[in-house]
């Protein structure tokens, strides 16, 4: 009797306790049912699958610099952009500090502003730009019955005064259109973590960047060369809208990422995808990777030890010969959709502009990175030396000779540098397996 009274206690003690719990019975966590997450294509860009491939040279290193020593490295799947990042698609960047600073500067405008229903609806007193208005009621155009811009006269400020002007026109000063943003260095945090004399603000990076590219540098780049109709076309003029944009730094590079991961409407996909990772410039070994487009031990993105084709076309733009610029199409740059692209789908990985990465350059780095995703980064300061603000540029460009169009091949630049040949393209992380893995 005393045996079944207490088997009765415990059924009921567990009863109760079951009651109470967020599991069931059996102490199983079962969340609520969910659809499963599937990962889609960022619009521009293309999935590049996870692999493994020997990193470094292939070919003789005719420089004798010894800084691409081999070694083999993995590197899990991630997106790239198709092509270069455009004039056109950096504009919209330009574009939207310009109009930023209009709105909250110059116009003093509610019209521009999220209207929020209720005083509990906007507690700390901010006010949000209503992009969607500003597309329907343009700030800088004029209306479509022909009458002046009504802003006009608020504008005047944003545009070159007295000495500055040019025939009296109404010119953007350029100047003024800067970004600021912040953002977390999770490296930073990781390595100073356990210091209890750091707060969370220690590892957050702020940065004001002007975003307007440096056109001068065509004619910077280059002694007693006529290249002023560059100069004032190349950004500007629509003939250029689909070529690569040049005369930018490393930092407005990592600007232009930063604003396209938080506030870009026209990069979002047709799909909703809540859990995007933020963009950012591809490390060195994941731009050598994907510009091998899964071929082993060749020289360039199409394969081969050859820039010419069985037809004897020139596979991409860069400096032909001793000199003969004209030979593969393209005097300057080109448009980015120009050649075949590789395996990967990948337009210019090799010639056209040269393009930034996210590694910091260090001569002896392949000895000590790491063989899993490996990258060495250093966000350098203002204050720091010169030689710590050197960052990897691969891919070569159009006035490089062949070599550096190798995948193996790479150079530096300071970060707060700008050139008619350096541009970037963006990547972003792939989220869950391998889209290859079919388990």
């Amino acid at each position: 009797m005393k045996q079944i009274y207490f088997l009765l206690v415990l059924l009921a003690c567990g009863v109760i306790y079951g009651c109470g719990s967020t599991s069931d019975s059996r102490g199983e966590l079962k969340p609520p049912p969910r659809k499963a997450f599937r990962a889609e294509i960022p619009y521009g860009m293309v999935y590049i699958p996870g692999g493994s491939f020997l990193m470094g040279q292939t070919d003789q290193d005719v420089t004798f610099a010894q800084i691409t020593q081999n070694k083999q490295v993995t590197i899990p799947p991630f997106f790239m952009d198709q092509t270069e990042i455009t004039n056109s698609q950096y504009k919209m960047f330009v574009n939207w500090v310009r109009d930023s600073i209009a709105i909250t500067n110059y116009l003093n405008d509610d019209k521009y502003y999220y209207k929020p229903k209720g005083a509990a609806a906007n507690p700390n007193g901010r006010k949000y730009i209503d992009w969607a208005k500003v597309q329907r009621m343009p700030i800088w155009s004029n209306t479509s019955r022909g009458k002046a811009n009504p802003n006009a006269s608020k504008l005047q400020g944003m545009f070159y005064q007295g000495d500055d002007r040019v025939f009296d026109r109404d010119e953007l000063d350029v100047r003024m259109l800067k970004y600021n943003y912040s953002s977390l260095s999770l490296r930073e945090a990781a390595n100073g973590r356990n210091d209890k004399t750091k707060k969370r603000s220690d590892f957050i990076l702020r940065d004001t960047v002007p975003v307007y590219p440096d056109t001068l540098v065509w004619l910077s780049d280059f002694s007693y060369a006529a290249n002023e109709p560059m100069v004032q076309g190349y950004f500007s003029h629509p003939a250029y809208r689909n070529y690569p944009v040049v005369g930018v730094t490393w930092r407005q590079a990592n600007a232009f990422n930063n604003w396209r991961s938080r506030f870009n409407d026209a990069y979002k996909d047709k799909i909703k995808q809540p859990h995007r990772q933020p963009y950012a410039l591809p490390t060195d070994a994941e731009f050598e990777y994907a510009a091998r487009g899964g071929r082993i031990g060749t020289d360039y993105p199409w394969g081969g030890p050859y820039i010419k084709n069985a037809k004897g076309c020139l596979m991409a733009n860069f400096k032909p010969g001793r000199g003969n610029y004209a030979d593969d199409g393209g005097y300057y740059t080109v448009n980015v959709r120009s050649y075949f692209p590789n395996d990967y789908g990948l337009y210019n990985m090799a010639g056209n502009v040269a393009e930034w990465t996210n590694s910091a350059y260090d001569e002896s780095a392949s000895s000590f990175v790491h063989d899993l995703a490996p990258t060495f980064n250093y966000n350098a300061k203002s204050t720091d030396p010169e030689v710590v603000k050197r960052k990897v540029i691969k891919g070569g460009s159009w006035k490089d000779i062949g070599y550096f169009l190798q995948n193996s091949s790479k150079s530096f630049e300071y970060q707060d540098s700008a050139k008619s040949y350096i541009g970037f393209r963006s990547v972003t992380s792939y989220l869950g397996r391998d889209i290859k893995d079919k388990r």
